[in-house]
């Protein structure tokens, strides 16, 4: 973490220093194929279809969207994230000309807190894919709530979270299944599988945590509303 700011995301040299040099991929963690790969399977397999509206909140420079784009049907894809800048690095430099024809510029929103100004208030999928293992847990919170005020409609919401194994060994680091070690108070950012059902629940949502773990040892929280 950059002293003084709850991500590095959040300083606000980091973006604009990785895109100068051309980073956009790394910034983000790497692995671009990999996990976008992976990303990809996981929405397959929960029931993702070309009919269905996608949100990509925390989309980056378009790891997820220079996949799913081309698989909905157009304009069906919306993506949100802090930075404006990195959204639109990834539109013209990840996407095909085929691509950008499916997705209006206008689909990608800056929003860096959740309040999802601009965004269509039905969906059918929401994603977020390791942005809450960057942000403290009241960031969960207030996510939670404001999709369930904001969202009339969705099927599900799918995001990734790291998780200590017990209240005690939670104070300390945790050293993942794939080796990235999580903190309570730093990025990355882990919490108790209790924390994430208690958030849902004042959401009115119910959620599983899938077992299976994914890249980094992120595990998969499916949330539904009660």
């Amino acid at each position: 973490m950059i002293k003084g700011h709850i991500s590095p995301y959040h300083a606000p040299a980091f973006i604009p220093e990785a895109l100068a040099k051309g980073r956009h991929r790394a910034i983000i963690g790497g692995r671009w194929e990999e996990t976008g790969n992976i990303q990809m399977e996981m929405l397959l397999a929960e029931g993702l279809r070309p009919r269905h509206t996608l949100l990509d909140i925390g989309c980056g420079p378009l790891r997820t969207g220079c996949r799913v784009i081309p698989f909905l049907n157009p304009g069906h894809y919306w993506g949100t994230d802090l930075s404006g800048d990195l959204m639109r690095r990834g539109y013209d430099t990840e996407l095909t000309e085929a691509d950008r024809l499916r997705l209006p510029r206008g689909q990608l929103v800056e929003d860096g807190d959740f309040t999802f100004r601009g965004i269509p208030c039905e969906m059918d999928y929401l994603l977020c894919f390791a942005v809450l293992t960057h942000l403290p847990m009241n960031h969960l919170r207030r996510g939670l709530l404001n999709i369930t005020r904001h969202f009339t409609r969705f099927e599900k919401l799918l995001f990734t979270v790291f998780l200590a194994p017990d209240a005690v060994a939670s104070l300390a680091p945790v050293r993942q299944p794939d080796g990235v070690v999580t903190h309570d108070t730093r990025p990355p950012y882990h919490l108790l599988a209790g924390d994430v059902r208690h958030f849902c629940a004042q959401a009115g949502l119910v959620v599983e945590l899938r077992p299976d773990r994914l890249p980094r040892g992120q595990v998969l929280c499916v949330a539904r509303r009660a």
